[in-house]
């Protein structure tokens, strides 16, 4: 019995161990990984990546074949000194780049794939393919790499790259030698645009040579494609305003009112997208990137933070009918500036005393400080003023983040009584230490774009919808939050007065002569004082141009906001750069103000912008001097406005 018993055991603990062995070795994968596998060979197929079309469908962006040499260091097969030449010569590289391009593949894993030289071109592949079976432990991996099918939007676009081990870390979905969306709407719409990449998995021997398919291929996946995309962009006025900013320095940006789309995105100076593409990418991006006097890749649209100048005026007179301090038909007297204590503000000569209409299409300093004083001298305290103030101008997408759907951007900057209690200490300052927030300049930086929003919100007459670039994705819909209207702290009838003002910018004010036959445009002319430090010393530059507008007067299809950096007073340059834009857009391409186009192509600015590394003065009053292009410049400039395309 006791021996019987004792072979029980035996017999039942030998059943519980094969039955264990048996779970985990045949039912159980809990615990395998194919990724782990090194008898196994996984080829990824990447998918097509989504198209990107502008506004009126015309195709920006699509694809092109490329291939990748792959290498797994492990089964490299060293080569004799004939085949490495040869194999050197295929690539197109050195003895020594093939050692450090393979030590690098070791280093990242002996046993995965990783790219060797990427990148290869239809001809140099053709050649390879055919001699790819003398070189064991390389292969060719075929994918695709953007094709642009323009040379404007640059910004807007953006590009692709390889990722490296911080994208690799932080998002398993990428492995080395995988392409990501590095700046623009690539890198905003990424995980729309990529798609999903297909695997196989390829089952080897022991003598390491491909045997066939896992397990009859069932767990391998075929690629989904990436989703195209339509794009807000107006390419026809994108290319038209890249035109008017050659040879200067600044940032256009359009927008839609009615529903906050960006018409454009113009950021100068700018480069042709397809120098980011290809073999040369890194080359041309170094070259970019390493340009920082005019800084290429610096997005000024977006991120370029800008006194805004005489444009804010229009929202302190707002404030002020809404905080109930100043009627339109209140009139303040001008002396060619406005005095306190024993400091005066200055303004040009105009005719005195100004009421509200007056005081916006003349741009009078003296006006709004008066305006200004009145909104702080309502309350107790300057700062209880302040915070006031601050969320009346903060509520028109000024001082924060727009929210939008852009790669880049910069909040600007609207003060509150915090901001000069840090300054000057709690309860130690007054309002006429903040005086020059009422002329938008003092602490006050906006971006173009967030004085192009501002523009919209006046020309709706109180509301704006967050700008954005994403107008369609291919079986789904836009964020909800782009349709959903922003309201300002101001009531709708108060913008009336502020609108009539801006009309008459164009009818009688600063602007009179940049008006566009048949288009009530609104609009409101701006100078910023423009600093730099030149050999340690706080240097004044020549002014920056400022503009932004809206048209028509009555339900607005453009609002627009221009900068011209060292471009003096608003009208000279950004001035008749936001009319032509205006008309373009509005007539089809149609341009009648031909004078004003001619001034802008024929005069260039980078005189200007060399002035701080050459010694050469700013000029009497900052003002700029013209500077002619040469006319075989100016006909090439007519030729590539010519090759815009007509929808």
């Amino acid at each position: 019995m006791r021996k019987l018993l004792l072979l029980t055991t035996v017999i039942l603990v030998g059943l519980v161990f094969i039955a264990r062995l048996f779970y985990l070795q045949v039912y159980d994968n809990s615990n395998y990984d194919l990724f782990e596998d090194t008898a196994i060979r996984k080829e990824f197929n990447y998918p097509k990546r989504g198209y990107v079309y502008d506004r009126n469908g015309k195709l920006l962006v699509a694809n092109q074949p490329s291939y990748d040499v792959m290498v797994i260091p492990r089964e490299v097969v060293p080569l004799d000194s004939t085949d490495l030449n040869e194999f050197c010569s295929l690539l197109k590289i050195t003895r020594e780049d093939y050692n450090k391009k393979l030590e690098r593949a070791t280093t990242y894993s002996p046993r995965l794939p990783s790219p060797f030289v990427s990148q290869l071109s239809k001809t140099d592949y053709a050649v390879l393919q055919e001699k790819m079976r003398k070189y064991e432990g390389f292969y060719i991996q075929k994918r695709s790499l953007r094709s642009y099918q323009t040379t404007i939007g640059a910004n807007v676009l953006g590009d692709i790259g390889e990722v490296n081990r911080s994208i690799i870390a932080k998002q398993p979905y990428y492995r080395l030698g995988d392409l990501i969306g590095k700046q623009g709407i690539e890198k905003t719409y990424e995980d729309i645009l990529r798609g999903t990449k297909g695997i196989k998995f390829i089952q080897k021997d022991r003598f390491n040579k491909n045997i066939g398919p896992y397990k009859d291929g069932i767990y391998d996946t075929l690629p989904k494609p990436g989703k195209d995309i339509t794009i807000t962009i107006d390419a026809e006025l994108q290319a038209y305003g890249e035109l008017l900013m050659t040879n200067k320095r600044g940032g256009i940006i359009a927008i839609e009112p009615s529903s906050g789309e960006i018409l454009t995105m113009v950021s100068g100076p700018s480069y042709n997208p397809n120098l980011l593409v290809g073999r040369d990418r890194s080359k041309n991006f170094s070259k970019l990137y390493r340009d920082t006097i005019a800084k290429p890749l610096f997005d000024r649209g977006l991120q370029a933070m800008y006194p805004p100048g005489s444009p804010f005026k229009t929202l302190n007179a707002l404030v002020g009918l809404q905080e109930g301090v100043v009627t339109t038909q209140e009139r303040f007297s001008c002396n060619m500036g406005y005095r306190y204590g024993n400091r005066k503000m200055g303004c040009h000569a105009h005719a005195s005393p100004v009421n509200m209409n007056i005081g916006i299409y003349e741009s009078c300093n003296a006006y709004f400080a008066n305006v200004y004083r009145k909104i702080m001298d309502k309350y107790d305290t300057p700062a209880e003023g302040m915070d006031v103030w601050s969320n009346h101008i903060k509520s028109f997408g000024l001082g924060n983040y727009l929210n939008n759907d852009l790669s880049v951007g910069q909040p600007g900057k609207i003060p509150d009584a915090e901001t000069y209690n840090r300054g000057y200490g709690e309860n130690r300052w007054y309002t006429t230490f903040t005086l020059s927030n009422s002329i938008g300049q003092g602490e006050v930086l906006a971006t173009p774009i967030q004085l192009a929003n501002m523009a919209a919100a006046i020309g709706n007459r109180g509301y704006y919808f967050t700008p954005h670039i994403i107008k369609n994705i291919e079986e789904d819909s836009i964020p909800s939050d782009f349709t959903t209207p922003k309201y300002t702290t101001i009531d709708r009838k108060h913008f009336e007065p502020v609108v009539e003002g801006m009309f008459d910018v164009y009818n009688k004010g600063t602007a009179k002569y940049l008006k566009v036959q048949d288009i009530e445009i609104c609009g409101k002319t701006g100078t910023a004082e423009n600093f730099a430090m030149i050999d340690g010393k706080k240097t004044q530059l020549t002014d920056h141009s400022i503009f932004v507008a809206f048209a028509p007067k009555d339900n607005p299809k453009i609002a627009i906001a221009v900068f011209v950096e060292n471009g003096y007073f608003g009208s000279r340059f950004a001035g008749r750069m936001a009319s032509l834009m205006i008309e373009y857009y509005l007539k089809d391409g149609e341009i009648t103000r031909t004078d004003m186009e001619t001034f802008v192509l024929q005069h260039s600015l980078e005189h200007e912008y060399e002035k701080p590394y050459s010694g050469e003065p700013f000029g009497i009053n900052r003002q700029t001097t013209l500077n002619p292009v040469t006319e075989q410049e100016f006909q090439n400039l007519l030729e590539i406005k010519s090759e815009i395309p007509k929808s």
